[in-house]
């Protein structure tokens, strides 16, 4: 059995994304609406999720664009609040994600008691944030600098927007990260949010590391959660909740259901 099935109750979980809106120095923080405006839209999302079946949430600033590899201390702090003031709302296992920060991803989840994290640990990449330097041994002597040691770490192997520098195969990473990262589970994304996680890749990292959970980390859908799910141990869906599948627009309750209904009969 995978942590995960202890975790969320259900062998291959599908933890959903709450996008919570630009934050206070974010370009698109509105300040006239202000933070209240944020935590109701976190609330509302929440709600839409949870009621729709998913297994697990995780809260993420995913409106902060353009995202920041090292976060400015508002964000953190407003998304503690937000999750602060939601918190007797969350009836299912949750997670947090500070794009694109892991240290003020760690430091959230102490905070807020949240049971696991997801984040670029390990890597170098040439990505639209410049080049995105990681120091996974400097980010796991934090979280247990925070006594943080509970907290599971969601390993994004293949970052959204970014390229390994190094010429390796994807499976020669997910080999090293698990043995030098000790991850609890490792992320197969597609190039944004939205796209879809390549089934080829995910087969090639599950194989590589068949002892270690492996979730498709974007692009999940009606369409292809079948296959993905055939591969893939869990995962990450966050776009094809949203109302119309735009990831900027609010979370629709009949897609959730309808998504997780599938699920369950898969």
């Amino acid at each position: 059995m995978y942590w995960t099935e202890e975790m969320f109750g259900v062998p291959k979980p599908i933890i959903a994304m709450c996008h919570l809106r630009a934050m206070p120095g974010d370009p698109d923080y509105d300040p006239k609406k202000g933070i209240s405006w944020v935590i109701e839209n976190a609330r509302r999302d929440l709600a839409a999720l949870q009621e729709g079946g998913v297994n697990g949430v995780m809260f993420s600033n995913e409106f902060s664009v353009p995202y920041l590899t090292k976060v400015e201390p508002i964000v953190t702090v407003t998304m503690a609040r937000i999750i602060g003031e939601i918190k007797d709302l969350i009836t299912v296992p949750f997670g947090v994600n500070v794009l694109w920060d892991p240290f003020a991803s760690l430091d959230l989840a102490v905070a807020t008691d949240a049971m696991f994290v997801r984040e670029i640990f390990t890597g170098v990449y040439a990505s639209d944030f410049g080049i995105w330097n990681t120091n996974c041994g400097a980010v796991v002597r934090h979280q247990h600098a925070i006594h943080g040691q509970k907290v599971k770490r969601l390993y994004n192997i293949v970052p959204e927007a970014a390229t390994y520098l190094a010429d390796r195969d994807v499976a020669e990473i997910a080999r090293s990260t698990v043995f030098n990262g000790k991850p609890d589970a490792l992320c197969v994304s597609g190039l944004i949010a939205g796209a879809q996680t390549s089934s080829s890749t995910l087969q090639k990292v599950k194989e590589a590391v068949p002892q270690t959970v492996v979730l498709a980390n974007t692009g999940v859908s009606l369409a292809n959660v079948e296959e993905q799910l055939s591969i893939a141990d869990g995962a990450v869906v966050g776009t094809t909740f949203k109302r119309e599948g735009y990831v900027w627009n609010e979370v629709d309750k009949t897609r959730v259901q309808a998504f997780m209904q599938k699920v369950r009969s898969i």
